[in-house]
């Protein structure tokens, strides 16, 4: 099933671009294909890049809601979810659509790492053209059938770029002495440096290709991202008293 509802037809999709594009160019090839693929999962993206952005300027609210319900589980539950149906947010959201564009990952992945011998293309649906060979070398020099240093470190850049914009959007949390708080900050900082690196590791142990298409498709959706936060359109109400009374009186209600 997987083979036949995403590898094949992403393969297929790369096959019918190289066809097309001149010179038979496989880097620009394998950069249409992630746009292709990021437009499909357009509205998926988008919607977990909101729910995200949503989530972090909540955290204020949350921390203090966790702080004032510390001993009472029950409370802290029924006050959480006041405040996310008062803002209109949920929480499970930004999950959601990652988990959806896993399977076009590991399809694609799966593309680069077999590359195109071993009889991959005789997957290749009889209406496309089937080329003799796909022609590794993109640009005249890079060879994306062999592990790019340069792709890699542009990859584990532009996954550095789109962690440090997340952050930056993540409103401060003022108290003082929250032990939690100090460890998420940190753990959340390590992450920043920790996923570039796997990047890089990655990329330096598989093909470029694969390299080439992580660094476009993250380039994507860093200028997804920075679109969204720049969109006019305002975030959640988060107003001090109205938005701390309809908590508190969901809580006493219930």
């Amino acid at each position: 099933m997987f083979q036949t509802f995403f590898y094949q037809p992403i393969l297929n999709l790369l096959v019918a671009i190289y066809n097309i594009v001149p010179g038979n160019d496989l880097g620009i090839a394998i950069i249409l294909l992630t746009v292709v693929i990021k437009l499909i999962l357009l509205p998926l993206s988008k919607q977990s890049i909101k729910s995200q952005k949503a989530l972090q300027t909540l955290q204020p609210k949350i921390e203090e809601i966790k702080k004032k319900y510390a001993n009472k589980k029950e409370e802290m539950s029924r006050a959480m979810m006041a405040m996310y149906k008062e803002n209109k947010v949920n929480p499970f959201s930004s999950c959601l659509p990652l988990i959806i564009q896993l399977p076009f990952l590991f399809a694609v992945f799966r593309v680069f790492r077999d590359g195109f011998t071993n009889g991959s293309l005789d997957l290749v649906y009889s209406f496309i053209s089937r080329p003799e060979a796909i022609n590794s070398i993109s640009m005249g020099f890079f060879d994306l059938s062999k592990p790019s240093p340069v792709l890699a470190v542009l990859a584990g850049l532009a996954q550095f770029w789109q962690a440090k914009m997340m952050m930056s959007k993540k409103p401060e949390i003022k108290s003082k002495g929250a032990r939690d708080e100090n460890i998420m900050a940190a753990m959340n900082k390590q992450m920043v440096y920790f996923m570039p690196a796997i990047t890089v590791f990655i990329g330096l142990s598989f093909p470029g290709g694969l390299a080439l298409y992580w660094l476009t498709t993250t380039v994507l959706t860093a200028l997804q991202q920075l679109y969204i936060f720049k969109h006019k359109d305002s975030p959640p109400d988060l107003g001090q008293g109205g938005d701390k009374k309809a908590i508190e009186g969901e809580v006493v209600s219930s």
